[in-house]
């Protein structure tokens, strides 16, 4: 996996176009002036959160006695379900019922709407496919990060032009992309354990 494909996976994981609708409903109530605020906020927390797993995670992993295969199928089962979701979204929205009150702090919008599982699962994964892999890492999510977090700044711009209709197009074309990324995730997985063997 080099920084392009992390890129790009790691956008798509994100899905910050499908999280517009969902963020917009969540700071329905706070100024227009803060939600950049606390969208800023919480984006450069994610961001921190997977910088954190890119170093630490394998040293994590290996204090927890985890394997790579068995981290890539989790991530892929675990990125699946989201797909499924975003294709077949149910009345809580893609991460479930979990609204709170007030203002927001970390959870959910850092983690798991834009740092979820399945990105962090993402960002551990480059460990085992880069040689050049702190490299690669820090570019492939400081881009995929800075594209998500745009994205997130403009939500409401970005809904009112495209519409709610094209904006559930979207989510849907992601979750199918994000189907693929899932299955491949797991085979790959599977096939360094059956290679283990």
């Amino acid at each position: 996996m080099n920084w392009l494909t992390l890129s790009i996976t790691l956008f798509l994981v994100m899905d910050p176009f499908g999280n517009v609708p969902v963020l917009m409903g969540m700071l329905d109530e706070v100024s227009p002036k803060r939600r950049r605020i606390i969208i800023l906020r919480e984006s450069l927390i994610a961001l921190g959160l997977l910088l954190l797993f890119l170093v630490a995670g394998p040293k994590l992993m290996n204090l927890l006695g985890l394997e790579q295969p068995s981290l890539s199928v989790a991530g892929g089962v675990v990125l699946f379900l989201i797909a499924l979701r975003m294709l077949f979204p149910s009345k809580g929205g893609v991460m479930g019922e979990d609204k709170i009150g007030g203002e927001p702090l970390i959870v959910p919008i850092a983690t798991p709407l834009i740092a979820g599982p399945s990105a962090i699962a993402t960002v551990i994964l480059i460990h085992g496919t880069s040689e050049n892999w702190f490299v690669e890492g820090l570019i492939g999510v400081g881009l995929a990060w800075a594209l998500g977090t745009s994205v997130l700044l403009f939500a409401a711009t970005i809904l009112r032009l495209l519409g709610r209709r094209l904006m559930v197009a979207a989510e849907r074309l992601t979750g199918l992309l994000l189907t693929v990324i899932a299955v491949q995730m797991i085979l790959g997985g599977i096939k360094v354990f059956l290679a283990g063997l």
